[in-house]
């Protein structure tokens, strides 16, 4: 399975990560117009957590089997053959069950605007497909965030 590691200890809390994440999922992939003309502060998939001296980045594990998928109830939540865990965000109904139960905080509700609806990380799948590494692994200056492609039979 593909996903995306997090090495507490060398989190600098820079937040590149997070500027990455709302870039790439913009209209524009531009950081300055993401935040600036199209509004999407907040709207990251990659979340930065403080705790006293200790930061991570908190994001979906792209779990092997997912809560949040158990708790979905219009079917927009799937896990693809590849492992990636991913949510549909035209066909969720905003019940938020996803928030409820991902243990990591992953899923997200957005509230801005008329469309309510949960996000959460898909690995830059559209990345990934150009053979690139998610963007919040290839922004991290610390090498806090490693994008392991081993995969491991179930």
């Amino acid at each position: 399975m593909k996903k995306v590691i997090i090495v507490e200890d060398f989190c600098i809390a820079c937040y590149n990560c997070e500027v990455a994440c709302v870039a790439t999922h913009s209209q524009s992939e531009d950081p300055v117009k993401a935040y600036k003309r199209e509004n999407r502060r907040g709207r990251s998939n990659t979340i930065v957590e403080l705790s006293g001296p200790v930061a991570f980045s908190a994001m979906c594990r792209h779990c092997e089997h997912p809560w949040c998928l158990d708790a979905c109830i219009s079917g927009a939540i799937q896990k693809l053959e590849n492992g990636i865990v991913y949510l549909d965000e035209e066909r969720c109904v905003g019940c938020w069950g996803c928030v409820l139960t991902c243990p990591y905080g992953a899923a997200h509700p957005n509230l801005k605007g008329k469309e309510k609806h949960a996000f959460k990380c898909d690995l830059c799948m559209d990345r990934l497909e150009a053979g690139l590494k998610p963007a919040c692994v290839e922004s991290c200056p610390n090498k806090a965030l490693i994008y392991d492609e081993t995969m491991v039979e179930a």
